[in-house]
């Protein structure tokens, strides 16, 4: 299961062809439904207007060079680190699934298209690091569901409580543990193998699918919204809302001292 590529030994049943257009496909749906979603949320307008706002009634002009620095700054914090989450064990739980899934995603992306059969030998790092990020994604994501959730963790509900919004985070840890499951069965040359493929296929089709209507989106939108907000920052608009409170306006002329009474 570590050192084999179960989609190369998929292909005795499966078409490589057909294994990889459901991969294009499903990056067409993520896409897609990201699109989709930005129309119908007018996230796409209302990050635009509030550019265009900053621009006009910031105090001060933002540069190219700043520009790339707030990106940077962007990437490093929000998205590399996600230094946001004030709670360290819901960061943490976060880097955790975030890491893991990508890991897991390109290595799968690699087998299917680059070794689709036993004839191309795979590398066996391959899918060491396909079932590492797999079992990462599990990790954080058990532990959030399980211990870290608000509505688990302060509120006191259930962790079996459900909501719309829960649907990314379940569809997500469906898909990976049954594709690990799937794996296994499948070293295992087990006659429940076909069973958890479909099992396997169909939560990654909902994963994928359900853009729209899941927090998959928030990936891409965060990012663009933490970049905005340093801009804001930088360019001195602040939404009308008064400065910080360690920079307060300095009133009167320079040189001029407050009197004390």
């Amino acid at each position: 299961m570590f050192i084999s590529n179960p989609f190369a030994e998929l292909s005795a049943s499966i078409p490589p062809i057909v294994m990889q257009t459901y991969v294009v496909i499903m990056i067409g749906l993520v896409a897609g439904g990201t699109l989709l979603d930005m129309l119908h949320k007018k996230s796409a307008k209302y990050f635009f207007n509030n550019w265009r706002n900053a621009n006009k009634k910031g105090t001060q002009q933002v540069g190219g060079g700043e520009l790339v620095s707030l990106a940077v700054q962007t990437g490093v914090v929000e998205v590399l680190t996600s230094a946001e989450f004030c709670s360290v064990r819901r960061r943490i739980a976060h880097l955790l699934t975030m890491y893991g899934f990508l890991v897991y995603v390109f290595t799968s992306a690699i087998m299917v298209f680059w070794y689709p059969t036993p004839t191309t030998p795979t590398p066996a790092i391959l899918p060491q690091l396909w079932t590492i990020g797999a079992l990462l994604v599990c990790l954080g994501g058990y532990w959030f569901w399980f211990f870290i959730r608000v509505d688990v963790a302060a509120e006191g509900n259930s962790p079996f409580r459900i909501v719309r919004a829960d649907l990314f985070i379940l569809s997500l840890l469906a898909s990976v543990t049954l594709g690990l499951i799937w794996s296994y069965l499948q070293a295992a040359d087990n006659s429940w193998t076909t069973v958890f493929l479909g099992l396997y296929l169909l939560a990654t089709t909902v994963l994928f699918g359900s853009v729209p209507w899941s927090k998959f989106s928030h990936m891409f939108f965060k990012p663009a919204a933490a970049f905005q907000k340093r801009v804001e920052n930088a360019s001195g608009f602040r939404s009308n809302l008064p400065a910080p409170a360690d920079k307060p306006k300095i009133l009167g002329k320079v040189g001029h001292q407050p009197r004390h009474y």
